[in-house]
């Protein structure tokens, strides 16, 4: 039977099935790429969970065929389940998302559906560039001669530095438990000083506000000015913190309509000396700074030229070939290895980095169709937070009692967040496609412009964070922090001759877009007008965004001594719900499920006691009931239990035959499934292998212990014969085969106690406090960590007790002479004549000192 004769779809080359005569909307390409749900959250009962709010029936793939033996109604029940949360999803997120874009996307529905962001994003700048008469490039397809440095090194690869993320602490943080503070007083001061200008700038940023239209301006800052200067006289204080996230809005897009990015406005000299309008005082060429990282070959040119000189003395191939008669891409092939060769013989590396500081011009005057396009879409991700900001308002207007008044309006809530989520996934692809392979418009220079400017903003906010608080994380376009309680926060303004009566500014963020605006403003935009003519004007649509206060922030550590895990962290609301949680195994795929139950209770339990020390005990309660599970050897547990919590599930992106001699669990499952259920089994590609790890061979690597969960239900004679044959235990009968003997409870307790260290004890050893879990032991060189760690309120060094005084105030001691300077004042010529006096009686001290030494006895006691 064929498939396309009877039904009209086919699969095509990518391996998707179509038809030509309807459309086959694919609802998994929306979760892949717009839903911005994690990876380890992508199958239906997720989606249909995080999305819809309710658990559609599920079943196992490994059950299915019995079920359809056994119980066919269940798995009809199942495969009516699926259709249905597979229809609700497309009809509430995917249609509207895909009607939304076809309205300004030449694609078609299939197409916007499936094809990658920077496509979508090439076809909207092609729009723009059609309606502007501006030619499309052809394709980015790479320079194809090999460039080299000034130095002579060639260059392998290259590339920018991208943004800046680090993690700067580790432990639990909660709003209702002091934290140590050391504010810096010179900041506090500066700050105080700029209240009322700072918080005028906001006023007009955000809500286009006068000060005329605002009552009580200078009392609401006088409360300010008051508030910081109770800070400045307890500057070392103890008292609960504010947990923000401190993010740029849409940050590189707005980076790049700020200074006018494009990539065909990147300019040179060379280019500029073409333009009509280049005069010495030109204000169109806008130079900016990004950083160029490179991967080098460590021979010279001189070497370089050697071996390629020998190259060419040399015949390639059946029938012999010269080297200049083979195809250019097998000659860069040999040449790369013989110079990879010839670098790890000679330097003992085959390549090395190097970073530059670069510079690059931007033409101001340029056709802006470029940041036309991102501008228009970034707006139009803006009409969907502002209805999102009215949806959650709506909500709180509702009455209580309306049960269908709620969920509609929570309804709203989560489409509304779901359309500009998958706008903004979008919008941030128009920086990523200036550098994707195949892009018409490419421009290395403009994406490492866009990094290294919102490093810099993010750096600079980080500065003045830790002068007020205590940065805890510092993301690409946003800083986590800790802000005393008694900060100014929202400061709210009665209005006059207003269709507002009041609003209220966030003081933070107002704070942060004074720094901004005075370090990233542009005061060389220009604005072309209807006459040809340009105006200059200053620009700057870069922001913060405050978001929080938070309850709770847990971030956990890393089990090597200098590191610190970037990008995992959790954060909760004020109600103790979950508002973010990121890089946790509990979202991965695959992982175990025992260490998934064992971070779903731990978070919250975060969350209880009134003091870090019953915070962290309370956290240790579910770590010591999971490693008595483990240590017990699931005494208490049916074996379907058991199997739940310790099995692995992995799926192998390939044919188990591509692999080659690779050695993984997962490659030794699939070869064992294949050993007792049959090579068809394998043959394609996606095998899901469930796995767990037995103790036996003894002395043997993790890869080879792995024995599928599948053999533990078959016949007991295959059972018996394979696990003998796998254990290499020839003594093994059906009497001794019992799972718990098999399991290698070790390497269970090992990686439950990895992730017990990372959550729980060693953070709970960064912050002052004795191990929670003493089962699970500190590595080594926590000990020394700990005696080191910072004190917010240690002793200052001396030299923190002084300051830097500019060149021109200081004197100098030495004279032109080589002897030391005088002021002529009188008491430095009595000091001088005294040490003068001094040196002249030196020998005669000397030797007095030397008879009293001699003729004083010794005291014994």
């Amino acid at each position: 039977m064929d498939m396309e004769e009877e039904i009209g779809f086919a699969k095509d080359s990518a391996d998707e099935y179509k038809s030509k005569n309807c459309i086959h909307m694919d609802a998994f390409r929306w979760v892949k790429r717009d839903s911005y749900l994690p990876v380890g959250s992508q199958n239906l009962k997720a989606v249909a969970k995080a999305k819809l709010r309710y658990d559609p029936v599920e079943v196992d793939p490994e059950e299915m065929c019995k079920m359809a033996r056994e119980d066919p109604q269940s798995l009809a029940n199942y495969s009516v389940s699926d259709a249905v949360a597979t229809y609700y999803l497309y009809m509430k997120y995917v249609h509207p998302f895909v009607f939304a874009l076809c309205t300004i996307i030449p694609l078609g529905p299939d197409d916007v559906l499936r094809k990658g962001s920077g496509t979508l994003c090439e076809a909207l700048l092609m729009v723009e560039a059609f309606h502007n008469n501006i030619i499309f490039p052809n394709k980015f397809t790479g320079d194809g001669e090999s460039k080299s440095t000034k130095d002579g090194h060639r260059i392998e690869s290259e590339t920018y530095v991208g943004g800046h993320v680090e993690a700067l602490e580790a432990g639990v943080f909660r709003a209702d438990i002091p934290c140590k503070f050391r504010l810096t007083p010179a900041a506090l001061k500066s700050l105080r000083d700029s209240v009322p200008q700072t918080i005028e700038k906001e006023l007009l940023r955000e809500f286009g506000i006068p000060l005329e239209n605002v009552v009580d301006f200078e009392e609401r800052c006088a409360e300010v000015q008051e508030t910081f200067d109770h800070l400045l006289a307890i500057p070392a204080r103890m008292e609960n913190p504010r947990i923000y996230h401190l993010d740029v809005g849409a940050m590189y897009p707005n980076i790049i309509l700020t200074n006018r990015l494009q990539p065909c406005a990147m300019v040179n000299e060379e280019i500029c000396m073409a333009c009509t309008y280049n005069r010495p005082d030109a204000k169109c060429k806008r130079v900016m700074n990004w950083e160029w990282r490179g991967e080098l070959t460590p021979a010279t040119r001189g070497e370089l030229q050697q071996i390629i000189q020998q190259l060419e003395g040399e015949t390639f191939g059946k029938p012999p070939k010269a080297f200049h008669q083979l195809e250019r891409a097998e000659r860069q092939t040999i040449e790369k290895k013989r110079i990879q060769d010839y670098s790890r013989r000679v330097y003992g590396k085959t390549h090395l980095t190097r970073l530059e500081m670069r510079q690059t011009m931007i033409c101001q005057r340029e056709n802006a169709f470029y940041v036309d396009t991102v501008k228009a879409f970034r707006d139009r991700r803006y009409e969907y937070k502002e209805l999102l900001k009215k949806a959650k308002a709506s909500i709180d207007e509702i009455s209580k009692d309306d049960i269908a008044g709620l969920k509609a309006a929570q309804g709203r809530v989560v489409l509304y967040e779901s359309l500009q989520l998958a706008h903004k996934c979008i919008l941030n692809s128009f920086y990523g496609y200036v550098m994707r392979k195949g892009s018409r418009w490419f421009s290395m220079e403009m994406a490492g412009i866009v990094c290294h400017t919102g490093a810099n903003i993010i750096t600079e906010a980080r500065k003045l964070v830790e002068q007020i608080g205590k940065p805890l994380e510092l993301d690409t376009d946003g800083i986590w922090c800790l802000i005393p309680a008694s900060f100014p926060e929202n400061i709210t303004f009665k209005l006059q001759n207003h269709k507002r009566k009041s609003v209220t500014v966030s003081y933070p963020g107002a704070m942060l877009n004074a720094l901004v605006n005075a370090g990233f403003t542009n005061d060389q935009y220009h604005n072309l007008q209807p006459d040809g003519s340009y105006t200059i004007s200053k620009e700057n649509s870069i922001f913060f965004e405050v978001d929080g206060p938070y309850q709770c922030m847990v971030l956990p550590a890393s089990k090597e001594e200098g590191k610190k895990l970037k990008k995992r962290y959790a954060v909760f609301n004020l109600d103790g719900s979950l508002a973010e949680l990121k890089g946790f195994e509990v979202k991965r795929r695959g992982e175990l499920n025992i260490i998934k139950h064992f971070q779903s209770a731990v978070f919250k339990a975060f969350l209880r006691g009134s003091t870090l020390a019953e915070v962290y005990e309370s956290a240790s309660r579910e770590a010591d009931y999971w490693l008595d599970v483990l240590f017990s050897k699931g005494g208490d547990l049916a074996d379907t239990e058991l199997f739940d919590l310790i099995s692995e599930n992995r799926s192998m992106s390939r044919k188990l035959e591509d692999y080659g001699a690779q050695k993984s669990t997962s490659i030794s499952t699939a070869k064992r499934l294949a050993e007792f259920l049959g090579a068809d089994m394998v043959k394609d590609a996606g095998l899901a292998c469930k796995f767990v790890i037995s103790r036996h061979p003894l002395g043997t690597p993790v890869t080879d212990r792995a024995v599928p969960v599948a053999i533990f239900f078959a016949e007991e004679k295959v059972r018996l014969h394979y696990l003998k044959q796998w254990t290499k235990q020839p003594a093994l009968t059906m009497e001794k085969v019992n799972i718990r003997d098999l399991l290698d409870w070790d390497y269970y307790i090992e990686r439950l106690g990895s992730c017990i260290q990372k959550i729980i004890t060693i953070p709970a050893a960064l912050q002052g406090l004795p191990n929670p879990v003493p089962r699970v032991p500190h590595p080594d060189w926590l000990d020394n960590k700990i005696k080191n760690r910072f004190d917010a309120l240690r002793q200052p060094r001396i030299t923190d007790l002084f300051q830097k005084r500019p060149p021109g105030e200081i004197s100098p001691v030495i004279n032109e002479y080589g002897k030391r300077s005088h002021d002529g004042s009188p008491g430095e010529q009595e000091d001088d004549l005294e040490r003068d006096a001094d040196k002249e009686n030196e020998p005669k001290k000397q030797k007095a000192v030397g008879e009293v030494c001699v003729s004083t006895p010794l005291k014994t006691s």
